[in-house]
């Protein structure tokens, strides 16, 4: 048995491989801490998983002269001291970081421990941090190939339990149909009913949520039921179009901010239209749905390069947010739901996608002791 000590934080990206990739760990029979900050994500998910959250004090690394960067010096020196004795404390005998400014801190200290460092890379484009961490150590995962970082062993997305379980049970045919049968039951619609799942994530996404609004009318006139999840707050537009239809087909078009039921809303889809965050990308690919991938527009371009294997596998398609209308959302999600395209990207993700990806992570943790 062995101690960990996992690192990540922020955003969901970075704790929800955290975290399962910790599950993994003691189910192996490991201890494991996690190292985070008291304002990310970590500072509810991981007690909430029954996990010790050592705080680190968030160091912004500022990209232009500002007050931040007068203070990096202490900041910095302050987080790693916080990292080494989150070392100590929970005894750990190795390090896994999944980037983000927590995990910078937590590699400088485990190196000057003298214990491993194991890096997770989930973008195709990799972070600062784990460009940094990954010249400490030879053990280092990414989720897509072609990730620019040396040594890197391509694992996949290590997914939360409930998501890998899911999956697992929709690779069985007999137990996939009785799953997508129950789910839209449960929804009170047809047991065979087509199913369009259109989500923007917890915060929404604006274009998907405009082109969804223009095009539904078109979709639940063609007999397609579309599960909206608009993000929080931002369902007014698809409340409003949802009462304009008219009323024999308005049951097809469910309308929700945000569903903590992210299970049944996989197993009852047909298809998913989606950012292309690392973890969309990869649990879309293991639920074996045809996906429509819209990647957010703005930051380093590291969502185009997310979806990008997966498009070139045949598992997925791929609309740039600027090209993104209701006619062309039509268009798209009527040929993923055609019955023949999609039992062909179905197959492509079934050979594409990685289920195991916390258990590979946890293997490449043990053989780094």
């Amino acid at each position: 048995m062995a101690n960990f000590l996992v690192a990540g934080g922020g955003t969901a990206g970075h704790v929800n491989p955290m975290l399962a990739t910790a599950h993994e760990l003691v189910s192996r029979g490991h201890e494991v801490a996690a190292f985070g900050t008291s304002v990310g994500l970590e500072a509810d998910l991981v007690p909430r998983a029954g996990f010790t959250l050592h705080e680190v004090p968030k160091v912004p690394l500022p990209r232009r002269p500002s007050m931040d960067l007068l203070r990096l010096p202490q900041n910095w020196a302050a987080a790693v001291g916080a990292a080494s004795r989150a070392i100590e404390a929970s005894g750990a005998d190795a390090v896994i970081g999944f980037g983000g400014y927590v995990s910078t801190p937590a590699y400088r200290a485990a190196r000057k421990a003298g214990i491993p460092i194991i890096v997770h890379e989930a973008n195709a484009k990799p972070g600062l941090a784990n460009r940094l961490g990954a010249r400490w150590t030879a053990h280092v995962a990414v989720t897509a190939p072609g990730t620019p970082l040396p040594h890197a062993t391509v694992t996949g997305m290590p997914l939360l339990p409930p998501v890998r379980d899911l999956a697992g049970d929709l690779a069985d045919p007999a137990t996939a149909a009785a799953l997508r049968r129950d789910a839209r039951l449960a929804l009170d619609w047809d047991e065979d009913a087509v199913v369009l799942v259109v989500t923007g994530g917890s915060l929404g996404a604006a274009s998907l949520n405009a082109a969804t609004v223009g095009a539904v009318g078109d979709l639940v006139a063609a007999g397609v039921h579309v599960w909206h999840l608009t993000g929080r707050d931002k369902a007014d537009d698809a409340l409003a179009a949802r009462d304009a239809l008219p009323a024999d087909v308005r049951e097809r078009y469910r309308v929700e901010e945000y569903s903590h039921d992210m299970a049944q809303v996989f197993a009852a889809a047909s298809a998913v239209v989606c950012r292309s965050g690392a973890g969309a990308v990869a649990e879309a690919t293991a639920m074996r749905l045809p996906t429509l991938y819209v990647p957010l527009p703005h930051g380093n371009g590291e969502q185009a390069l997310n979806a990008r294997p997966a498009v070139e596998a045949g598992a997925a398609a791929l609309v740039d947010d600027a090209d993104l209308t209701p006619a062309r959302l039509l268009e798209e999600a009527t040929r993923i739901l055609e019955p023949g395209t999609a039992r062909t990207m179905s197959e492509a993700a079934a050979d594409f996608g990685i289920t195991d990806g916390a258990a590979r992570l946890a293997s490449m943790a043990e053989a780094a002791l």
